[in-house]
């Protein structure tokens, strides 16, 4: 009997092109976290045996992905994406990336990193305060024995503090329409959502917190190609029901984010602050 067997090993052109990216990857990124981790995923790649050349495309075009190794796939594509600096898009294109289950607690999760991320770049910082995840405490007088453990935490999204003006504004996102239907009218606010930031809002207040105690508070839904601002005023609190048109250019997603900075009425924009 005669036997052949390719011998197995971890050193494939699919592997040391993974390992090159993050070799490449290491040199680019500015977060000193995520560089470290980079370099420590390719060092620990080529003392697991994957210590050979980085191969070119063509040889990387040879290694065929089977139904065995197909999770090998999104880390492929991964790569191949760091390699060539390219974002990825749900457009048709010429390299697969599986698309992430739209879950509604994935997506709002998404649009509220997105939000606060654009608050913190855009922002001059010596003027705004910008804190994202913050968890208030319930003004508690007094609770039983268990009543703490079962009391529903208290989160914001993004806390805008505007340190020249005196101003706070708590913004709280959905991703959800901003309206449902209503019980005598085609169409009303979600009343558990309005709850909610009231009592965000009514919450912190009397605890020596001037910010707090006139805290003006924001509804963000995202929409496409509709658009609303309404506002109103309750115990002395502005709650303001916004959307952002997901469908727009970036200049117009920025100026829709820029507004909710101003006052509701009777304030003109001012200069926008430069991209950094």
């Amino acid at each position: 009997m005669a036997c052949r067997f390719v011998e197995l090993s971890v050193d494939t052109p699919r592997n040391r092109f993974v390992r090159g990216a993050l070799e490449a990857v290491a040199r680019l990124v500015a977060r000193p976290e995520l560089r470290h981790r980079c370099r420590w995923l390719a060092a620990d790649m080529q003392a697991l045996g994957v210590a050979g050349a980085m191969p070119s495309r063509t040889e990387l075009s040879a290694d065929r992905i089977g139904r065995h190794d197909a999770a090998d796939q999104q880390m492929l594509a991964g790569a191949i994406l760091a390699m060539d600096l390219v974002l990825p898009t749900e457009w048709a294109g010429p390299r697969h990336l599986p698309m992430p289950d739209r879950e509604e607690q994935w997506a709002r999760r998404l649009f509220e990193r997105a939000v606060g991320g654009f608050y913190r770049t855009i922002l001059p910082p010596e003027r705004w305060r910008v804190r994202t995840g913050g968890a208030l405490d319930w003004p508690l007088d007094w609770w039983s024995e268990g009543a703490r453990g079962i009391l529903p935490g208290m989160q914001t999204d993004v806390v805008l503090d505007d340190l020249a003006a005196g101003r706070r504004i708590v913004i709280d996102t959905k991703f959800t329409g901003i309206v449902t239907a209503g019980w005598r009218r085609e169409a009303t606010l979600r009343s558990g959502y309005l709850y909610q930031i009231y009592a965000y809002l009514r919450s912190q207040t009397g605890r020596g917190d001037a910010l707090a105690d006139r805290a003006e508070g924001v509804l963000l839904h995202p929409t496409i190609g509709e658009a609303m601002d309404e506002a109103i005023s309750v115990h002395g609190h502005l709650i303001r029901f916004a959307t952002v048109d997901l469908a727009a250019d970036g200049a117009a997603f920025r100026r829709q984010l820029l507004k909710l900075t101003l006052q509701f009425q009777g304030e003109t924009p001012p200069d926008e602050p430069p991209v950094p």
